[in-house]
């Protein structure tokens, strides 16, 4: 069993910055590709950056430019610095985690971008 535990979420006034964390604990083999998703109300859950093992990247086109992503390896954890933020990033923000053919999601973090 593996258990995903994110942190870092909060109220923000737009241009500042948040750093989420998420952290992977269990049964844990191997991690492939890490990410994150959001979901605003309304609208469908997307993709806003992953990672591979490897350490290869992809981003949102609404976050390039302003958001990163990284993650620790030794400690099974994926970061997102997310900078110059705007209220349209206004979400649930969740980790995204592949085990081998297995896909983990944590538990959501809300973001608010206001002032």
């Amino acid at each position: 069993q593996v258990q995903l535990v994110e942190s870092g979420g909060g109220l923000v006034q737009p241009g500042g910055s948040l750093r989420l964390s998420c952290a992977a604990s269990g049964s844990i083999f191997r991690i492939n590709d890490m990410g994150w998703y959001r979901q605003a109300p309304g609208k469908q859950r997307e993709l806003v950056a992953a990672i591979t093992s490897g350490g290869s990247t992809k981003f949102a086109d609404s976050v390039k430019g302003r958001f990163t992503i990284s993650r620790d390896n030794a400690k099974n954890t994926v970061y997102l610095q997310m900078n110059s933020l705007k209220p349209e990033d206004t979400a649930v923000y969740y980790c995204n985690v592949f085990i081998l053919r297995s896909e983990y999601w944590g538990q959501g973090t809300q973001v608010t971008v206001s002032s």
